[in-house]
């Protein structure tokens, strides 16, 4: 027997005339997480095998790819008789501890002479015979022995993990984050990805009002995402002169408005640049003054390019479920400000005037947007950690 990993599909298999484009991404992402260990790759258009000097090295290397929706810790046997099924399968066994089973046959190779449910009664028979007080469990048994009967071999399994799902990031296309540091953006970030997506990033700060430990806190989570298959840029942009100007010079509670307006303008600039095909945040309907719906049509007013937010219909404790999923919630609350959160009115408006944002943005000195875009820091991610708090 060789034991392998066998890689299950799932969503890529709708794709049909395009699988192979889906799939050989899947093998370049996997490629890349396994670079520095001998291995193998057999795919085909159902399944993909995986081959290595130690496997159980492997598995948790792969299990934070877009694109799998199962892992299987499997044993080949290539001599596809009957009886040497049942030693197998029996073989494998010795090294588990379970008081019931069950047999479950998938013959895709129809020309195999044996039907399913005959393979698994006569496997479960043998298994029965060399193990001393275990018995069948059709509902719920310690252990469900999969016997799949393919044309080039047999395989089994018993092990499965969960996958990702969606698809291998980067096969959708790329578009630019809004990453702000907080909970939301991040996870806003990987819903994307999981929808095949790679990302760039974009941060506003607003130095002295915001902290060099806020920013490293965004790369913290740049570098997260990355573990799970993206390949991207941070785009860090100096926003303090234009935060400042706004707080100073125009209509106070239209302060956020102001300011989200501002931010689209220099988003939809470096997505342009970067070719980026879309613009992602973590807004969420609701959930603060300025991400009502009409909040949210007057600041989009100023951008042609489409939005996506994966969180807009979210409940902030879903959000914080998935946060803690990946892992991004222990770092999205250290307690370091954003420009968000900073100049933030006593009343924002909620429902914001188009007629009086035109007005008002007639005096605004938009040489500043210029400047922030001539002067942007751009950080390739992953990033090499020198301290807790620095970054090369």
């Amino acid at each position: 027997m060789e034991k392998l990993i066998l890689v299950k599909y799932g969503e890529l298999t709708t794709k049909k005339d395009n699988r192979n484009y889906f799939i050989n991404a899947l093998v370049k992402t996997i490629e890349n997480k396994l670079n520095n260990i001998n291995y193998r790759i057999e795919k085909d258009y159902y399944r993909m095998f995986i081959y290595a000097d130690d496997v159980d090295m492997v598995l948790p290397k792969i299990q934070g790819i877009f694109g799998i929706h199962e892992l299987v810790i499997a044993y080949k046997i290539i001599n596809n008789d009957i009886s040497n099924i049942c030693e197998s399968v029996c073989n494998i066994l010795n090294d588990v501890t379970f008081n019931s089973f069950k047999i479950e046959t998938n013959r895709s190779d129809k020309k195999y002479p044996i039907r399913s449910n005959d393979i698994s009664r006569m496997v479960g028979a043998h298994v029965l015979k060399n193990f001393n007080s275990v018995k069948v469990d059709v509902h719920n048994p310690d252990v469900l022995m999969n016997v799949e009967i393919r044309r080039e071999a047999v395989y089994l399994y018993y092990e499965k993990y969960s996958g990702m799902k969606g698809y291998p990031v980067g096969t959708m296309g790329k578009a630019l984050l809004m990453l702000s540091g907080g909970i939301d953006s991040v996870v806003a970030g990987y819903l994307t990805m999981k929808r095949g997506v790679c990302l760039d990033f974009l941060y506003f700060e607003s130095i002295p009002h915001t902290s060099i430990e806020a920013r490293n806190k965004v790369i913290s989570l740049a570098n997260l995402l990355y573990n799970y298959g993206n390949m991207g840029k941070l785009y860090v942009v100096n926003f303090t002169k234009i935060q400042e100007y706004i707080y100073k010079n125009m209509k106070s509670e239209y302060l956020i408005t102001f300011m989200r307006r501002m931010m689209y303008r220099i988003a939809e600039d470096i997505a342009k640049k970067t070719h980026s095909i879309a613009i992602v945040n973590g807004e969420n309907i609701g959930q603060v003054a300025s991400q009502t719906l009409t909040s949210i049509h007057v600041v989009n007013e100023v951008t042609n390019y489409p939005i996506i937010r994966p969180l807009a219909t979210y409940e902030k404790l879903e959000i914080i479920d998935v946060a803690k999923k990946i892992g991004s919630y222990d770092i999205s609350i250290l307690p370091y400000e954003d420009c968000c959160t900073v100049f933030v009115p006593k009343h924002p408006v909620i429902n914001p005037k188009l007629d009086l944002i035109y007005e008002e943005e007639k005096n605004f000195d938009f040489n500043l947007i210029d400047e922030a875009l001539n002067n942007i820091m751009v950080i390739t991610i992953p990033t090499i950690q020198k301290t807790n708090n620095e970054y090369l």
